[in-house]
């Protein structure tokens, strides 16, 4: 919330929490004075006031912001301050007025003067009972002298008593009398009555009553609608005088009812002010709010037109010539302006329709072109006089790995010098070795050349000739292995049969005749070694697939070298969501054992260095990853990769002196058949890491599948040399 708005708001509640304090001190049961009244009403409704119209004013910024037009809105805030101003000004003067008139008001009804008036009329209601009370009492004290002094003249069945009798009850204003005798058993006996009513001897003169009489001469008593005395006629005697007189209860209740309903108006006159006055902050409240609206929705409508305007006007600005704006109804200054400007953007549009048409068969006639060129897996290049690139395919793209970022536009020597070069030359075809990072490809280039400049199409020919040189090698292989193979046996063992044969007859030099023979044996075991490595890589046997641990295959690999090796420290680093994988066992821990050689080797011929690593060593690392692929990882602190990384994995090609070339060729082969891939890259800090990547997925649906040993042909099944004792 702005600064403004929030210090108006603290204003507001600080107003409201110091006119709570001031309602609340003093006496609850007395109304307020009405200029306190007016002056807390005023006082809470000014900052109420002024926070809607910041609120509006705000919101008024706020739609003026969205709007096309944008700006600060001053149309907006000027129409809420006006009508904020027009609603305000009348309502607080009728808010004064109504607040003062209605407080004078209650002030009039709950002041002393009305106060007293009610309370003295409920004292005198009270005082007018009283007084029947007491005249009640007093006519049944002196009837009761009276009766006894008929009584000594006349007897009390005669019509001289009864006459007498009714005369003292209409005399008196009594309604009603009776005398009553109690028995000695207390049985109640009626001797004489005037205006009896359905009432019991018994209800008339109680037991209750006649104890009152032991302690008093007359008891008084009411009911609901009379005023009831009781006397003893005879003080020796149990004769009884009731008498009663009817009157209207109902006129004291009525003043009590009264009295008590003023006094209740009184105990709440502060709070029906305070509704009041509430009931008029808030319609106040409500009253400015809906002129701030009703502002708000006046200033929509004036900006309106001119924000469509505004907006179209951008569109057109940013090329929409599409865009139109509503013409108003009426026919004013806004309404001329919208239709020019319909009228304008109408012919923009016609005019660039036929500049879009034409554009759309030369585009039509690129996007061929484009589509042709991006369904050819050879690459394409076209490039300007200037020798920059002005159209290149997706095949070029990736064979020349420019990354991200489009190539059109570049030189072509920035993007690839060694085609760059074939632009000057005469030739139009070209072999072209091209160094990519640490990648070694081999491309086949053609070059056409005319007035508008030249287009190269290439094509990478580096798995093909691989691929060549691996059918010739192989090819090779098997004719060396069937040539070698058979004068081997022969060899060996005549150079046995000489040792055991005359090798005791020899005594000129017995020693010299025993090294020479060892030596031909063990370069015939040199050459079937050699022989059996021609014969693997011509024509390795089908892999037998099943479910191995793949873990425990990697740990034998390094085990093999770990006894030969102390000074190299091996470590193997499986994942434990590794267990079992479909593999040929022997053929992938073949291709580990290679692997592992090769570490050991290159960590052999280390050189010393001062600071070096003084130990080699080798991890092995087993890792599942997404998309069901297993990396088998081996790394170690050896020499490193050659130059030539590209052509490791060619047959015969090797950068050790005894090497035959065939260990890495034989991996990927296997690695291959494992539907997996096999790559190079080098150590941080030195050496070499190998990656394996298999696709456990294809390998889970080779499971089982294997030819009978009979059909794997001959120089799948490993020859065996037997030794023969001749005489």
């Amino acid at each position: 919330m702005p600064a403004v708005e929030l210090l108006t708001f603290l204003v507001a509640v600080t107003i409201g929490v110091a006119s709570y304090f001031i309602i609340s001190s003093g006496q609850p049961e007395r109304p307020l004075t009405p200029p306190l009244i007016a002056l807390l009403l005023v006082a809470n409704l000014v900052p109420g006031i002024a926070l809607l119209v910041l609120i509006g004013r705000r919101v008024a910024k706020d739609r003026a912001a969205r709007s096309p037009i944008g700006g600060g809105g001053r149309l907006h805030v000027r129409l809420v301050a006006l009508f904020s101003l027009i609603a305000s000004v009348p309502m607080l003067l009728v808010v004064i007025f109504a607040s003062l008139l209605f407080q004078y008001g209650v002030e009039f009804w709950f002041s002393d003067r009305a106060r007293g008036m009610l309370e003295n009329a409920s004292v005198l209601a009270e005082n007018f009972y009283e007084a029947q009370r007491q005249e009640v009492a007093d006519e049944s004290r002196a009837m009761s002298g009276d009766i006894r002094y008929y009584l000594t003249r006349t007897r009390s069945d005669s019509r001289e008593f009864a006459e007498a009798y009714a005369y003292q009850i209409v005399g008196r204003k009594l309604n009603e009398s009776a005398i009553i005798q109690i028995g000695p058993d207390g049985t109640a006996q009626t001797l004489a009555m005037v205006n009896p009513d359905a009432r019991d001897v018994e209800q008339r003169v109680s037991p209750a009553v006649i104890g009152q009489l032991a302690r008093q001469d007359v008891a008084i008593s009411e009911t609901s609608d009379r005023v009831e005395a009781v006397t003893r006629l005879y003080p020796d005697q149990s004769i009884y005088l009731y008498a009663s007189r009817i009157y209207d209860p109902q006129g004291l209740t009525r003043a009590k009812a009264v009295v008590a309903d003023y006094n209740s108006l009184l105990e709440r006159s502060r709070s029906l002010q305070l509704r009041f006055n509430a009931a008029l902050l808030i319609i106040s409240l409500l009253i400015v709010g809906v002129a701030v609206w009703i502002a708000l929705t006046v200033a929509d409508r004036l900006v309106r037109p001119v924000g469509e305007l505004v907006d179209a006007a951008r569109r057109v600005t940013a090329g929409d010539l599409s865009a139109r704006v509503a013409t108003p109804r009426a026919r004013d200054e806004v309404g001329t302006l919208a239709n020019a400007f319909n009228r304008m953007t109408r012919r923009l549009e016609e005019q660039r329709g036929a500049l879009v048409t034409a554009n759309d068969q030369l585009d039509s006639r690129r996007a061929l072109t484009e589509a042709v060129l991006s369904g050819v897996t050879a690459g394409v290049i076209s490039i300007d006089p200037s020798r920059r690139i002005r159209l290149i395919n997706s095949s070029a793209t990736a064979l020349l790995k420019t990354g991200a970022a489009s190539p059109v536009g570049r030189t072509l020597d920035d993007i690839s010098p060694e085609l760059a070069a074939l632009l000057d030359g005469p030739e139009q075809e070209a072999v072209v070795q091209l160094s990519s990072g640490n990648d070694m490809r081999t491309l086949a280039v053609k070059r056409v050349v005319d007035e508008r400049g030249q287009v190269l199409t290439f094509d990478d020919i580096t798995q093909q000739l691989l691929d060549q040189r691996r059918a010739a090698w192989s090819d090779v292989a098997r004719r060396i292995a069937h040539e070698i193979k058979n004068p081997l046996t022969p060899i060996q063992l005549a150079a046995e049969r000489l040792q055991r044969r005359y090798g005791k007859e020899i005594a000129s030099d017995p020693a010299t005749f025993g090294r020479l023979t060892e030596t031909i044996v063990r370069q015939v075991g040199d050459l079937r070694r050699m022989v059996d490595e021609f014969s693997s890589f011509a024509r390795m046997p089908k892999p037998v697939f099943s479910e191995e641990a793949i873990v425990e295959i990697a740990r034998q690999a390094l085990f093999l070298h770990e006894v030969a090796h102390p000074r190299i420290r091996f470590t193997l680093d499986a994942d434990p969501k590794v267990s079992e994988i479909v593999c040929d066992r022997r053929q992938i821990g073949q291709a580990l054992t290679n692997i592992v050689k090769n570490a050991v080797e290159a960590i052999d011929q280390r050189p010393v260095q001062e600071g070096a690593e003084p130990d080699g060593a080798i991890v092995m690392a087993i890792t599942r990853r997404p998309r069901s692929h297993l990396e088998i990882t081996v790394s170690d602190n050896g020499i490193g990769l050659p130059m030539e990384r590209e052509r490791l994995v060619e047959p015969y090609v090797t950068t050790r002196a005894r090497g035959t070339g065939l260990g890495l060729a034989i991996v990927k082969k296997i690695v291959e058949e494992h539907y997996g891939t096999i790559a190079f890259a080098d150590r941080p800090g030195g050496g070499t890491i190998v990656s394996i990547s298999l696709d456990l997925a294809r390998l889970a649906e080779l499971a089982g599948d294997h030819e009978p040993a009979g059909d794997k042909g001959d120089e799948a099944v490993p020859h065996k040399f037997t030794r023969t004792k001749t005489d």
